[in-house]
């Protein structure tokens, strides 16, 4: 059973910093592209990074930008994203998502490049 299991949300203040963490299963995607995505209330689903399958190559949103890293670990089955510097509007459920591509698909910001997804975790920013 494909499994993608996101945890490490939680309520910071403005300037905080939170580590998400995905936990994969059930497949082998230590061989896989995968990166991050959030959506806040009321708005479209939002690419955040994405990382290839040995974490050679990231991108990220410019909207995150030097505040947040993508980065995974194949030998315990993880990815995770620091985020520093965390602003109100970084508020949304993040979710973690996987490719079936060794190397990042084009776009990378397109979530139909993407084939798993876990179920989210939530961030809130308070200012």
């Amino acid at each position: 059973q494909v499994q993608l299991v996101e945890s490490g949300g939680g309520l910071v203040q403005a300037g905080g910093s939170l580590r998400l963490s995905c936990a994969y299963s059930g497949h082998t995607f230590n061989n896989y592209a995968m990166g991050w995505f959030r959506q806040a209330p009321g708005k479209e689903r939002e690419f955040v990074a994405v990382i290839d399958w040995s974490g050679a190559s990231t991108y990220y949103a410019d909207s995150v930008k030097g505040r947040f890293t993508i980065s995974r670990d194949n030998t315990k089955n993880t990815m995770s994203l620091q985020m520093n510097s965390l602003k109100p509007e970084d508020t949304a459920i993040y979710s973690c998502a996987s490719t079936r591509s060794l190397y990042i698909r084009r776009p990378y910001f397109d979530p139909t490049n993407y084939d798993y997804w876990g179920q989210g975790t939530q961030v809130t920013i308070s200012s």
